[in-house]
């Protein structure tokens, strides 16, 4: 378990899908990325497969859920896929539509960018759509910058770790 000032994130865990689906419910999350949220019974198994691990055993998936200290509900996730030997991570973050705008996205992300830099990991990266501000203050505040390079419509964001 990693925690922040207000968050503990939590290893992701099928159990969580439930409440995961009424955190992920509104459709503006799907915004930038498309899709649509899915429902509990589609996250579980969403879940299972990424608790189960990643099938290539050279690279790992690290997935948390976020739990507001003191609530004890769950806001967001987090997550990571490190690639082999360490080379690189690329990060992800989603916060539910009603617990944006209070820094738990940017909280919860620079503590997973803080512990993959201590591994160490060599390069973080992140994908960020070019309309979408909010994300892209998200990947500044965890020292990643914007690239010049795209990957479907979105900006690749990156940062030296001390790999």
């Amino acid at each position: 378990m990693l925690a922040t000032r207000r968050l503990d994130l939590v290893p992701l865990h099928p159990s969580h899908a439930d409440e995961m689906a009424l955190v992920l419910a509104d459709p503006a999350l799907h915004a930038f990325t498309g899709g649509a949220p899915l429902p509990a019974r589609a996250l579980r198994a969403r879940y299972e497969r990424l608790a189960a691990g990643s099938p290539d055993p050279a690279v790992v998936w690290a997935n948390w859920v976020l739990r507001l200290r003191g609530q004890g509900r769950l806001v967001g996730t987090v997550q990571a896929t490190i690639g082999a030997a360490l080379d690189r991570a690329e990060l992800a973050w989603t916060v539910g539509a009603s617990w944006q705008g209070h820094g738990f996205a940017t909280e919860a992300a620079r503590a997973l960018a803080d512990w993959l830099t201590e591994l160490p990991v060599g390069l973080l990266v992140a994908h960020v759509h070019p309309d979408h501000a909010a994300s892209a203050a998200v990947a500044a505040a965890c020292g990643l910058r914007p690239t010049p390079y795209r990957q479907d419509g979105e900006i690749r964001w990156e940062s030296l770790g001390s790999g």
